[in-house]
């Protein structure tokens, strides 16, 4: 990390606890900014955590982040340019933890995922995919398993059926 380039790139709020071996990655903070990690109050990343802020990271407060955890903001393009993976460009996107979560012991969340208030992420989870508030998501790779304390499980949106397909049709048309 180039020191004074920008102030803004790394936060740790008050009483942030980070265990053994923790890794903080940033990368080229003046090249692309997004760059930056933003850990809130009392959150603790326990040991071997790896918290890439390639892409952008923000967990909120109160956040308990397993053992061997690893939050990647940063990936490769795997579908275009080179067929050698390391010449292609590097992706990015912001993974956002919301206050209260819990991401398990080795999970990994990748780039572009929310976790929403509340959710739980399971032990050795892959997470591809944003988890609602309250969920708790578990698999490889996860999906949503059930909702905690009595929360309202997300409903999807309503089936095209009917006049409304119809509609849906005609507006198609004209556009």
């Amino acid at each position: 990390m180039r020191f004074g380039q920008r102030a803004d790139v790394l936060s740790l709020a008050d009483g942030v606890s980070l265990y053994a071996q923790t890794r903080l990655v940033l990368g080229d903070v003046v090249a692309d900014p997004c760059v930056g990690i933003r850990i809130g109050a009392r959150t603790i990343v326990n040991v071997g955590g790896y918290l890439s802020g390639e892409g952008g990271l923000e967990i909120g407060e109160d956040v308990l982040i397993g053992p061997h955890a690893k939050l990647l903001s940063a990936g490769h393009a795997i579908d275009e340019g080179d067929v050698i993976i390391a010449r292609n460009r590097i992706t990015r996107a912001k993974i956002t933890i919301e206050d209260g979560a819990w991401i398990g012991a080795g999970a990994i969340v990748l780039e572009g995922v929310t976790i929403g208030r509340g959710a739980v992420v399971a032990a050795g989870a892959l997470v591809r995919q944003d988890v609602p508030a309250g969920m708790v998501a578990a698999g490889m790779p996860a999906r949503l398993i059930r909702a905690r304390r009595g929360e309202a499980w997300p409903q999807p949106a309503p089936p095209v059926t009917g006049l409304r397909r119809v509609w849906s049709m005609v507006k198609g048309i004209w556009r």
